[in-house]
């Protein structure tokens, strides 16, 4: 399971961050690749620009119109004269008129920069779909399922989301501290100076709270995954865990966990609620001392009281941006984290898919020559010497072995998964890699024991093996499976829908479609693992007259389980450590009385055992 990635923390995300391993590379190469919407961006930098400025103007303004207030009640109060309303209208309708330019511009920034960065979502998902149908195998062999998930899921939503918020913040928030900076300064220097006295106390309040929390939120983080995963192993297992009466275990082992995560997630959100107090409390006193030093000024004349009021709202604005800052920071090491992982994944090594002057596979029968193969999944252990076989078309090849002994790796080699050290794969005396990939695959058909189906109607699952076949080619397909009378009794035939489970029919059933697509995809080569060990005997024999409908006449690869079963193969490779130790008929590997005939009569002497 993949650990998550949380942004919690701090002032709502400057707590513990996943962070890239070469941030400054990460963000040039994400720069360079929304350089594509370098327009866009352009117009969302002007919008979002003239939206800051003139909502930094609005309080000067709003500054002028309580100054004409109080000069009226002054001049009321002295018997010189009144409020001049019509003036105080004129700047409020003004201000309003600011506003909602303010918000206008604001609204159409937004719009662009959601635009722009679910575009570049769906870019990056489409190049990483793109990518992994160009990737070798050995690449997903060699990583956890979810780990290759999380790059198409996690980290480029986090990625999309982290990016919309993030430099539209940042260059609101830069506009805003520049702006706001001017705006006092141009009030007075002296209150200007008084109040920025509180931006070091504020930063050592807020180093202070992450220094402290940091640790907690890392640990929050570590038992959230944990109890995630103990959640899912254990839902996953459920019927196991009631069978054997461990749910008290269970419940026990969570606990820990679970408690565990409470005291972790009770002191991070602790030093994450006494941030917004203790800010507020330094805002408060920089407030009075502002204040104390305005009032001081009006009296002597040195400013206006709207102008007070204006500084008031000016300080607010000042400190909201630089906090806004330190949670971008954050947000930009997750844009990081996140951007590196998918830059990563995207710029993995990819195998050649097309060669020059490829193979046409048409009028191709399916001989297939092995000569003097050699192949190691890492050089420096090779796992299959010198092996050497001719098979000639229609001929049923089994290849036997416990356990662990490589059965799957000669199909690895046969669809080009993985290319031989050296020697040579040969289909009708074409090499292997002097065909296109895609064409190659196009001559194999393959039936796995792990039966794959989609969640759709039991007709498409069939069509996936040939996308334009008729409804009556699937049907003569299903019977020739031995699928048809199952498919018939189902509620809506062969429009019934398979759930995502396919919980509504059985593991035989599965089976059955698979073997009816392949037979819908009429391939030269077959490619079987034999997938009866769990089913019930008729059922066992149904999937057995079905492979043998699909064997006829086409050259057939077999994992073997049951040796009974390839007694009628044309040639039988032996494999034990990764390596094929023997080969030969039935008749010609127990005459030899070697491995295959120990492997052979182990079998049968379990089930006189289990008959007896």
């Amino acid at each position: 399971m993949s650990k998550p990635r949380g942004h919690g923390g701090p002032m709502g995300g400057m707590g513990s961050t996943e962070k890239a391993k070469d941030f400054k590379g990460t963000m040039k190469k994400l720069i360079r690749y929304i350089g594509r919407y370098k327009f866009r961006i352009l117009i969302m930098l002007v919008f979002a620009i003239l939206g800051t400025a003139f909502n930094i103007i609005g309080p000067s303004i709003l500054g002028d119109a309580t100054t004409e207030i109080f000069d009226g009640l002054v001049q009321k109060v002295s018997g010189t004269g009144g409020i001049d309303f019509e003036k105080v209208t004129q700047i409020l309708l003004t201000l309003l008129g600011l506003y909602l330019l303010s918000s206008a511009f604001s609204f159409i920034q937004g719009f662009i920069m959601t635009g722009i960065s679910n575009d570049v979502s769906y870019s990056l998902r489409k190049e990483i779909s793109i990518k992994i149908n160009k990737m070798p195998m050995k690449y997903f062999e060699s990583r956890p399922v979810g780990e290759i998930l999380s790059r198409v899921t996690n980290d480029v939503d986090t990625l999309g989301m982290s990016l919309n918020q993030s430099i539209t913040q940042l260059i609101t928030s830069i506009t805003m501290i520049i702006g706001v900076f001017i705006m006092m300064i141009r009030i007075n220097i002296w209150m200007t100076v008084c109040a920025l006295l509180i931006l070091p106390v504020s930063m050592v309040i807020i180093g202070f709270v992450m220094k402290h929390s940091q640790k907690y939120f890392q640990q929050q983080q570590k038992f959230l995954g944990e109890v995630n995963g103990q959640v899912e192993e254990i839902y996953s297992g459920h019927n196991i865990v009631r069978a054997f009466n461990q749910e008290q275990t269970v419940f026990h082992e969570f606990q820990k966990v679970n408690d565990k995560l409470y005291r972790s997630a009770w002191k991070s959100q602790f030093f994450s609620g006494i941030m917004m107090p203790m800010m507020a409390f330094v805002g408060n006193i920089g407030y009075v001392m502002v204040a104390i030093l305005g009032g001081f000024l009006a009296i002597r004349g040195s400013i206006q009281v709207g102008q007070i009021q204006s500084f008031f709202q000016y300080i607010r604005n000042f400190t909201q941006p630089i906090q806004q800052i330190a949670q971008v920071t954050n947000m930009l090491q997750s844009t990081a984290a996140a951007s590196e992982r998918v830059f990563e994944f995207l710029d993995e090594e990819e195998e050649e898919q097309t060669v020059p002057n490829p193979v046409s596979t048409q009028g191709l029968r399916g001989n297939v020559t092995f000569e003097h193969v050699h192949f190691g999944y890492h050089p420096e252990q090779i796992i299959i010497n010198d092996f050497s076989a001719q098979v000639k078309e229609g001929q049923k090849i089994a290849i036997v072995g416990p356990t662990g002994a490589g059965k799957t790796t000669m199909i690895k080699l046969l669809m080009r998964f993985y290319d031989v050290n050296s020697g040579a794969i040969l289909v009708d005396g074409h090499n292997l890699k002097d065909f296109n990939r895609n064409d190659l695959r196009e001559m194999f058909g393959m039936v796995l024991q792990d039966t794959w189906l989609y969640n759709g109607s039991i007709k498409d699952n069939i069509r996936y093996g040939r996308l334009d076949a008729t409804d009556e080619e699937i049907i003569n397909a299903a019977k020739s499976a031995h699928a048809h009378h199952f498919i018939m009794t189902q509620p809506q035939g062969y429009d019934t829908v398979l759930n995502e489970e396919s919980t509504n029919i059985s593991q035989g059933q599965k089976q059955l479609l698979t073997i009816a697509r392949a037979i819908l995809a009429d391939p030269k080569i077959l490619i079987l693992d034999e997938a009866t060990s769990s089913v019930d005997t008729r059922t066992e024999v149904q999937i057995q007259k079905a492979m043998d409908n699909l064997m006829k006449g086409r050259t057939s690869f077999v994992i073997a389980h049951r040796l009974s079963t390839i007694r009628d193969a044309d040639l039988i490779l032996v494999m034990k450590d990764g390596d094929i130790i023997e080969q030969g008929t039935h008749e010609e590997l127990l005459a030899q009385k070697g491995f295959y005939e120990q492997l052979y009569n182990s079998q049968f002497e379990k089930t006189t055992d289990i008959a007896s």
